[in-house]
């Protein structure tokens, strides 16, 4: 800096007062000290001596504007330093952040509700008033500044999660069968496990250092089970197939089931998404089940939670439409406590995994569904009306989901063949188009859409490797994400029949571009983007984002070369993106850490950059577990994970055994439930619950 210091116009004072030029030089001259200073800063000398300034005419000269503080660091996309693997029965992320249990299982839902039993004895009615079993899918809707509504607050809000199933070895207190510790089987027990079901909504609120808790005394604390009374709305209500003794209308149902992921509106509502209802349901007797019973996997047994020996609904022999009630995305207002969930039949029926929403660039509501099976189907539904940014929450936007078309993916290759990318369109499930006819048996579009899995069957789309989770990118308009878990019945001859008859899961189809590994046991995910860019465009173009498995196999069978030693992972299942632009990626797959799993530990999440397609593990969880559901406050300084069914003994490589060397079954665990895992709580048995994940230093997760 020149010690010479001007006026900032360069103008000379015109009257007879000194100049403040003057004025700087004769008091630097007398006080050297000041020299020093000036010379150290500007901002900081100058203001002792404007008030030695001649009045003159002029106003006093304002001192220069104190330099600007650089900008902060732009955030790193991947900024944290990866971690290994493990087989331990606790939670590991990286160095700098702390992991929490939340809301485990029988947590009580507010102040008034009863406290959990250790010895797993809480009855059906008490557990409606508890946290539901198995968390999955979440999403954390902040406050506004009043505290009353839909917000943007990351200090406090309401996450809202599912339970999708229950562990019976877990659940229930062995009963007096020493072969079978759930006999004798009672509509209690039914009734109990039907209430650990649905959706739990929790009262959140973020101290000042970060640490979470639940406000028990609020309002808006809420359960949804198996037993809630939920509305009908769309196409299909009052339908034939969806009418029942209890339910002549078709438009009233009870409760929502295998609540698997989840979806989030921009009007301030939650979507929760049933996938395996047929597992709950039977049948006392002989039966010779229907092609559409067949097509969505119900079976004499189920999946044997046996609930249709002691429950009329449950048995297809009694109420043979009641399956036909379930398979459908609900639509729940978590700020309205007293309000009826809505189940949307226009977005089709099917083994429905999450409901990625987007807005297009035209308004239209979009949102992408995986059916969860083997040899499933990718769908997307774009509503009729558009979205109004101007008034989110208005009536008319809660309205969206009402009508819409559904249409299913079409994969087809590109003109390079192995290159594993190409083109598709979206195929639209009208009923009297594309074979949708009374000629081929669908009567009207009610029809189409509660036999969607036929339907797609019959215009012929892409059969897929278990379609789960789809995740749209929110700096990308029209890219999204699907992940392909596994599919070890890829790589045969056989396709789903066009005439809707194959039993789920049945058949054995070949490889293709989009799914180009015959018995993939480690999944894949696939990218596309929407036509220009426009989520309801009929067109896309497609690639494999990633294919998991060993880098040490170099067949056909190689994954892709972005999967590396540091960074091994099966079945990608979840799958998010934060606000910034990072992937998420959530496994649900073998954790026996032997043979095509070798070296790959625990279910874990990990981070990929969409761009570099570098991807880096950033959370293991604990013994038996599945990694599921994202979500993050607004600030993103806060994230919530869930871990279900910890302590599932499986084949992992510390599954307690008997004398013999035998792997204990589940009549054994149930008698010693403290056996294989503890996890979230020393001494007790294992149950899912909510991880939040923080920094220690209160920064960004992910930075």
């Amino acid at each position: 800096m020149s010690s010479s210091i001007r006026d900032d116009d360069g103008v000379s004072n015109p009257g007879g007062n000194a100049t403040l030029d003057e004025v700087l030089q004769r008091s630097l001259a007398a006080n050297p000290a000041r020299r020093r200073l000036m010379l150290a800063g500007l901002g900081a000398a100058v203001v002792p001596f404007l008030s030695a300034c001649g009045g003159g005419d002029d106003d006093p000269v304002a001192p220069p504007p104190a330099p600007a503080p650089p900008p902060p660091p732009p955030e790193a996309l991947l900024g944290f330093t990866a971690i290994a693997t493990s087989s331990d029965d606790d939670v590991k992320v990286p160095a700098g952040y702390v992991a929490t249990a939340f809301i485990p299982w029988g947590e009580p839902i507010n102040d008034l509700a009863p406290a959990f039993k250790a010895d797993a004895a809480n009855s059906a009615a008490e557990q409606e008033q508890q946290v539901g079993d198995n968390h999955d899918g979440m999403a954390f809707f902040g406050f506004n500044t009043g505290g009353n509504a839909f917000g943007d607050r990351s200090d406090e809000g309401l996450l809202v999660l599912n339970h999708e199933y229950i562990n019976p070895e877990y659940f229930y207190a062995p009963g007096s069968d020493a072969a079978n510790w759930l006999l004798p089987f009672s509509f209690e027990k039914a009734r109990k496990a039907q209430a650990a079901h649905g959706v739990s909504v929790v009262h959140a609120r973020r101290a000042a250092d970060g640490v979470i808790s639940q406000l028990k005394s609020s309002p808006y604390n809420r359960r949804i089970h198996g037993n809630t009374p939920m509305t009908i709305q769309g196409p299909a209500a009052g339908h034939a197939l969806m009418q029942t003794a209890a339910d002549p209308a078709g438009t009233e149902v009870l409760g929502t089931l295998n609540n698997c992921g989840n979806g989030r509106t921009p009007w301030g509502t939650y979507l929760t998404c049933e996938e395996n209802f047929n597992g709950y349901f039977g049948w006392n007797g002989a039966r010779t089940p229907s092609a559409l019973e067949s097509r969505y996997g119900l079976s004499a047994n189920g999946a044997g939670y046996l609930w249709h020996t002691v429950d009329p609904r449950f048995d297809l022999n009694a109420t043979p439409n009641e399956p036909n009630r379930h398979g459908w995305i609900v639509e729940i207002d978590p700020f309205a406590p007293a309000s009826k969930p809505v189940k949307r039949t226009a977005l089709g029926r099917f083994k429905h995994e999450n409901a990625a929403l987007t807005v297009a660039a035209n308004g239209k509501v979009v949102v992408y569904m995986g059916d969860d099976e083997r040899n499933e189907y990718l769908y997307k539904f774009v509503s009729d009306g558009s979205f109004d940014a101007a008034n989110p929450t208005s009536a008319a936007n809660r309205r969206l989901l009402e009508a819409g078309t559904l249409y299913v993916a079409k994969f087809e290759a590109g003109a390079t063949a192995g290159d594993k990318m190409g083109s598709g369109t979206w195929i639209p499930l009208i009923h009297g188009q594309n074979g949708l006819t009374e000629a081929n048996g669908f009567t009207s579009q009610a029809d189409v859409l509660i036999r969607a899995r036929q339907a797609a069957d019959r215009v012929g789309a892409t059969m897929m490797d278990r379609p789960e989770w789809v995740a749209v990118n929110p700096k990308k308009p029209g890219e999204a994400f699907l992940t392909l878990t596994n599919n070890n019945r890829r790589g045969g001859t056989s396709s789903n029949n066009a005439d809707g008859s194959t039993t789920a899961g049945s058949a054995r189809p070949p490889v293709d571009e989009a799914n180009p590994r015959a018995n993939n046991v480690w999944g894949h995910i696939v990218r596309w983007m929407d036509g220009n860019g426009d989520a309801s465009a009929l067109s896309f173009s497609w690639d494999l984002f990633v294919l998991a498995g060993q880098p040490a196999v170099t067949d056909a069978r190689a994954p892709s070369s972005n999967v590396n030693a540091n960074n091994l992972f099966n079945s990608p299942d979840g799958l998010a993106f934060d606000s910034f632009g990072r992937l998420w990626i959530q496994t649900d797959g073998s954790y026996s850490n032997t043979g095509d799993y070798a070296a790959m530990g625990n279910n874990q999440m990990l981070v990929a950059d969409p761009t570099s397609k570098e991807i880096r593990r950033f959370l293991v969880g604990p013994s038996g577990c599945e990694i599921t559901g994202i979500s993050w406050t607004p600030d993103r300084k806060t994230m919530f994970v869930n871990v279900q069914h910890p302590g599932e003994v499986g084949n992992h490589p510390r599954a307690p055994k008997n004398a013999g060397g035998s792997t204990l079954g589940d009549n054994d665990i149930a008698r010693q439930p403290t056996l294989f895992s503890t996890w979230p709580t020393p001494n007790t048995r294992p149950r899912s619950a909510t991880v939040v994940v923080r920094r220690t230093d209160g920064g960004v997760i992910g930075t």
